[in-house]
């Protein structure tokens, strides 16, 4: 075989190389657990709608270079009911998207009963917030997302996180975080904090070092030096020091959050990886109710280490 030849078969070589990593680039791929989804809308015809099937109660979807539309159906494989604690079968569960802050190029529909309704828009609208529906046992809600024309898509990026939790309240169409809504804001009864330590994503016993305010989310941000970390999901409270934790929590801004003396018994929710404040009662008086729900033999669970 002359030089020629060889160099024509090599470059040959490299150029199916080259097609095949494009081909796998552009390819869509579930992740392991089919929790998230990435593909590109290089793959995709204009007019095509392809389908996607969510098997989790939290995940992502990045969609590259957005062309056609995806129908993104969230259907996770635990029963709606083990989704949030002490939750009725009957109960509507609350799902909410969280935009990457460089979403572009696509809109995000919710779809329902052949309706759709706006959640996210593209980059030329307002600002990206979470956003929050809700859905029945049995449901199977999708989200659309259509990708929106633009000359140049090289640096558009449709991403989004999402979750599912049986444990809020959402309101019976689109809103705005559920976290932030009124009943946020109102002191938990006894049977709420016994309820709220068995079943909170954090148990935490700490002092509160300030108050800042995170304006994007309009809330308050709480700085707590722990003491004591009963339950925590996730890296929330990690060390800052010898024998020291420390961490932030966030409250709806409405609810008026200061600085305070005292060791308090913080509990919450893990909402898109930031802790949010549910019932928090000065030590002390969770003590008391605490020793009294023991004696009459009416607590549902007992802290770690009690």
């Amino acid at each position: 075989m002359s030089l020629r030849a060889v160099m024509e078969v090599s470059d040959f070589r490299n150029f199916a190389l080259w097609i095949s990593f494009l081909t796998g680039f552009t390819m869509a791929n579930y992740s392991e657990d089919q929790c998230s989804w990435r593909g590109s809308g290089l793959s995709q015809a204009v007019k095509n709608v392809e389908q996607v099937w969510l098997r989790c109660a939290e995940g992502s979807v990045e969609w590259l270079y957005p062309v056609g539309a995806l129908r993104l159906t969230l259907s996770p494989r635990l029963p709606w009911r083990a989704m949030g604690p002490g939750e009725s079968s009957r109960s509507p569960v609350s799902a909410c998207v969280k935009p990457d802050q460089h979403w572009g190029g696509a809109q995000l529909y919710l779809e329902r009963d052949g309706v759709l309704e706006l959640l996210v828009g593209d980059e030329t609208s307002s600002p990206a917030r979470v956003r929050c529906f809700s859905a029945m046992p049995g449901e199977r809600p999708a989200l659309f997302l259509q990708a929106t024309p633009h000359q140049d898509i090289s640096r558009r990026i449709a991403a989004f996180r999402y979750e599912l939790r049986g444990d809020w309240t959402a309101q019976p169409s689109v809103n705005t975080d559920p976290i932030g809504s009124e009943g946020a804001c109102r002191p938990c009864n006894n049977t709420e904090i016994l309820m709220a330590v068995c079943t909170s994503d954090f148990v935490v016993r700490g002092n509160i070092r300030s108050v800042d305010t995170d304006s994007n989310l309009k809330a308050a941000v709480i700085k707590v030096s722990a003491t004591r970390v009963y339950r925590q999901k996730f890296a929330l409270f990690p060390e800052s020091g010898r024998l020291t934790r420390s961490g932030e929590i966030r409250t709806p801004l409405q609810c008026g959050v200061r600085p305070g003396a005292g060791s308090f018994l913080f509990t919450g929710r893990v909402h898109f990886g930031e802790a949010w404040l549910g019932c928090a009662p000065r030590y002390k008086d969770f003590l008391k109710v605490y020793e009294q729900a023991k004696q009459s033999l009416m607590i549902p669970c007992t802290l770690v280490n009690d």
